[in-house]
């Protein structure tokens, strides 16, 4: 009978089969292939082991097993446009594979994959079919001959179908694939019929690739002329875990599994959805489901949103995923939510995912609110052009790529509108536009290395003898107004100097000048925007790669940027003022420390953003909290005063001789700035050299929280704190909780403290009670136990599953055990915290006979996925597999009786 499985059990159920059979357990690769340039994302199993079947690398192993990572959204492997209709194509999906180097062949290989689905998965072998290639008589024998197979249910197949090949020359062989009959009562007679005419009837679950040859002319009739037999013939085989998972559940489509309904189930609740809502709505929630795998697979990989190669898929599949989702209401972002579930069902195995959800999470919601500012203009001048269309017209490829490089719609988002519409869009006039701007964007100079500082001086030595930039460089204004007019000077793009971007495009943009903040001195570059007539850019970082030249790091997200235009950079106002206040308080918090601490306190660096400051300095003691609120209490008393912040230019040995504080081991020229915080009559309270950008007034500041104090290093220690309105989030967070935690204890926040020292004393007794009465129950079951005593081998034995008991109890047990039973064997197993744990005790008269605790625990420990040890008399040990115990306690009393 077929078995139920979860997903992560049908997965470890074919790993553990071939770990069995002698296959070496490989992890997943990544999306990206390392070794094959020819690939935009690792599509079948074998791809990491490419180089082991070409004789270029060697493994310690010569046969393993995987369950693989895979993407299928380019070339002939794109089941993007089936996605969602269907109920078996996706962009991401997992490939269980065996494979062997050189080792077993056909015969294993066959009988392997018929044992496994047939034994372990349960598949009634009427229910399956088979095919070979044409000439491959040897398969065809082994099906027949070796497993049994009634001839009716085996096909001979052509080559399209059932011979594989790496390239046009290289190696190859015949396949043999595994199908299962979703119709069996069609009958027998029919099958290798239909299955030659690739009938609906069949689905492909598991297909065998047998490495028999070496080709080494192209053959495109497949004549086999020139086909040179492999010296080490191998096996690759590859089966889809959501195809065998919808197999043994018994479900027609593979996203009725688990894999997909915790996923479903999430987009409903945040949607709001009744079930039947769901229901006639599926292809939005399959979609959806399917392109959230695909994008936190691809960012744990390292692949980030963007508009050209892998990195416009990782864009395609979050975009097309926020399309589909405000066809059933969504307008607001919501797909990292959906994420998060994903990463719940996939990160017990791919522990990537868990690693890197809050990156997961980010660059998912910065993308979708990144295409919703566009996508409502981008649809609206879509169904405009629609509207001119006559009854099934096409879209003009011009128009296709217009809404694309103009608007960031991507090609795919407009198929699908356009097709749900009755229409179709031109590709090849598509096609042809994106070349055409290709041809007529590119032609800039090259910059060598992308990054390369050599590549910038190119471009900033070309700016200067085009009279574009002067000769100290791009104009650097951070210290005044935080928009400014200016004009683009350059374009660079993927290591070139381009004469324009389109929507999508990641950009370096050089300006004639710039308010935008370059991070220097702990504080954070500026993020904001520049724009003109009809574009916009998207500022997400600031660089100096040399001196004098300037770039912007972003992405175009409307319209098509051109050298020459006048723009509008804008800094972001609010993000500037958080970032300003959080930088003027570490000049206080620095004061502060020196005056409470002492003047050995010296900056030795820190982190100056928008949501919180860090500070990290010298001293070599753990400051004590009532430091900590003093130092708060002092740097909230030079805020609330008003000290005027005077930022001063001036020569360094002047600002020196003042006695201006520098940062330990920094350079400074001849002339620096400084900033001096002064209070009413010139009382000066702080005075630092400084590039960075601060408040006017402290006042501006807002309020001060210390957040924490650490150590970083010896003799390093870290404060990290807020204000404003962080300071302002923090404290209604703390008050939240406050009033959360005196309302669950049912006291008054004042009297929350003496609350919770009454209950810890409350849990600490009604523990001891616990731990008793666990201990009498278990004295109880034990007096039971030791009344039916059995005996193995001629002496006295306890073997038994107890109910769940503390470790302590279950050691003391053995200390019962010989004080009741003068000569005997003790072997106890119990479930604590889900987790196998065994004790073994052997009086002392059988160890003198050879019965030895510590081995004996030592053979059985393994059984439970564990280990252990101990002495002649007492041993114990823990394990994974708490559905084993039973199996491992039978292990004991075996050895035992051989004793």
């Amino acid at each position: 009978m077929m078995k139920p499985m979860t997903s992560a059990q049908a997965r470890q159920a074919f790993l553990d089969y071939f770990e069995e059979m002698g296959h070496q357990p490989v992890a997943s690769s990544s999306l990206v292939p390392s070794n094959d340039p020819t690939l935009l994302f690792t599509n079948a199993g074998m791809v990491q082991f490419k180089d082991v079947f070409l004789g270029l690398d060697k493994r310690s192993y010569s046969r393993a097993t995987t369950s693989q990572k895979c993407m299928r959204v380019s070339g002939k492997h794109n089941d993007l446009e089936n996605v969602g209709p269907s109920p078996r194509h996706h962009t991401f999906f997992e490939m269980l594979g065996n494979f062997s180097f050189g080792d077993y062949f056909k015969r294993d290989a066959i009988r392997f994959a018929y044992t496994l689905l047939t034994e372990v998965y349960g598949l009634p072998p009427e229910r399956l079919a088979f095919t070979v290639y044409k000439d491959d008589d040897e398969a065809y024998d082994i099906w027949i001959n070796d497993i049994k197979v009634d001839p009716k249910r085996v096909a001979r197949m052509g080559s399209k179908t059932n011979f594989w090949q790496m390239a046009e020359t290289g190696p190859c062989g015949p396949t043999s694939e595994i199908h299962w009959d979703k119709t069996p009562e069609l009958g027998v007679e029919s099958i290798i019929s239909l299955m030659q005419a690739e009938d609906d009837r069949f689905l492909e679950l598991w297909n065998l690739v047998f490495m028999q040859y070496n080709r080494t002319q192209a053959d495109p009739e497949h004549t086999g002329q020139f086909d040179v037999p492999l010296p080490a013939p191998g096996v690759d085989t590859g089966m889809g875990l959501e195809r065998i998972l919808s197999v043994v559940n018994g479900v027609t489509a593979n996203y009725d599994t688990d894999l997909f309904l915790p996923i479903f189930d999430t987009v409903q609740k945040l949607s709001g959805q009744t079930a039947e809502e769901r229901a006639a709505n599926y292809v939005s929630y399959r979609v959806i489901a399917d392109h959230m795998r695909a994008a936190a697979f691809l960012i744990a990989d390292g692949v980030l949103p963007g508009a050209k190669g892998r990195d416009s898929v990782c864009r395609l599949v979050i975009r097309r995923a926020a399309r589909f989702g405000t066809k059933i209401g969504f307008n607001r972002p919501f797909l990292a939510d959906v994420a998060d579930t994903v990463i719940d069902i996939m990160g017990g195995h791919y522990l990537e995912l868990i690693e890197k959800r809050d990156s997961i999470r980010r660059v998912i919601t910065q993308e979708e609110e990144r295409f919703r500012r566009t996508m409502d203009r981008g649809i609206e001048e879509l169904e405009q052009q629609l509207a001119l269309l006559t009854e099934g017209g096409t879209l003009s490829g011009d128009v296709a790529f217009y809404l694309k490089a103009t608007l960031g719609l991507p090609i795919q988002v407009t198929k699908d509108i356009v097709e749900e519409r009755g229409y179709s869009v031109d590709m090849a006039g598509f096609e042809a536009a994106e070349a055409e701007h290709g041809i007529r964007s590119g032609g800039g100079m090259a910059m060598g290395e992308i990054g390369s500082v050599e590549g910038y001086k190119q471009v900033l030595l070309s700016l200067q003898e085009s009279s574009g930039l002067p000769a100290s460089g791009v104009q650097y204004e951070p210290y005044g107004s935080t928009e400014l007019d200016t004009m683009v000077l350059a374009i660079l793009s993927e290591g070139q100097s381009v004469a324009n971007a389109i929507a999508g495009d990641k950009v370096e943009v050089v300006l004639a000048a710039t308010p935008f903040y370059i991070e220097a001195g702990g504080q954070v570059s500026d993020t904001g925007v520049i724009s003109s007539e009809g574009w916009r850019i998207e500022v997400e970082d600031m660089r100096r790669p040399v001196g004098g030249l300037i770039v912007h790091v972003g992405e175009v997200v409307e319209g098509t940027p051109k050298i020459g235009d006048s723009v509008r950079a804008e800094v972001d106002l609010e993000r500037r003022r958080a970032i300003t206040r959080n930088h003027t308080a570490t000049h206080l918090l620095h004061a502060a420390l020196r005056h409470r601490l002492g003047t050995h306190v010296q900056q030795r660096g820190s982190l100056v953003a928008p949501d919180r400051l860090r500070f990290d300095f010298a001293h070599d003691a753990k400051v004590p909290a009532e430091e900590l609120r003093a130092i708060e209490r002092e740097v909230n008393g030079i805020i609330m005063g008003n000290y005027d912040v005077m930022p001063v230019i001036k020569p360094l040995s002047e600002a020196r001789a003042e006695g201006a504080m520098a940062l330990f081991g920094e350079k400074y020229g001849d002339t620096v700035r400084t900033i001096n915080i002064v209070g009413e009559g010139g009382n000066r309270y702080s005075y630092e050299l400084c590039g960075g950008v601060h408040v006017h007034e402290t006042a501006e500041i807002g309020p001060f929280l210390i957040v924490s104090e650490g150590s970083v290093s010896a003799g390093i220690r870290r404060v990290e704190a807020v204000t404003g309105t962080g300071a302002l989030d923090y404290i209604e967070r703390s008050r939240m909780m406050l009033h959360d935690a005196s309302t669950q204890l049912g006291a008054t926040p004042e009297l929350l403290p003496e609350r919770v020292h009454d209950v810890q004393e409350e849990l600490s007794q009604a523990r001891k009670q616990v731990a008793q009465l666990q201990r009498d129950l278990a004295r109880k079951q034990f007096d039971q136990l030791v009344g039916s005593l059995e005996q193995v081998n001629g002496f006295n034995a306890l073997i038994a599953q107890i109910d769940s008991v503390p470790a302590d109890t279950l050691r003391e047990m053995s200390d019962w055990f010989r004080n009741a039973v003068p000569s005997g064997v003790l072997v106890l197993g119990t479930v604590i915290e889900g987790k196998p744990q065994l004790v073994v005790a052997v009086t002392d008269d059988l160890t003198k006979a050879g019965v030895h605790a510590g081995n004996l625990i030592k053979q059985i420990a393994p059984v439970v996925g564990g280990g252990g040890g101990g002495r002649p008399t007492m041993a114990q040990a823990g394990g994974k597999e708490a559905g084993k115990l039973p199996e491992a306690l039978a292990t004991a009393r075996e050895l035992l009786s051989k004793k």
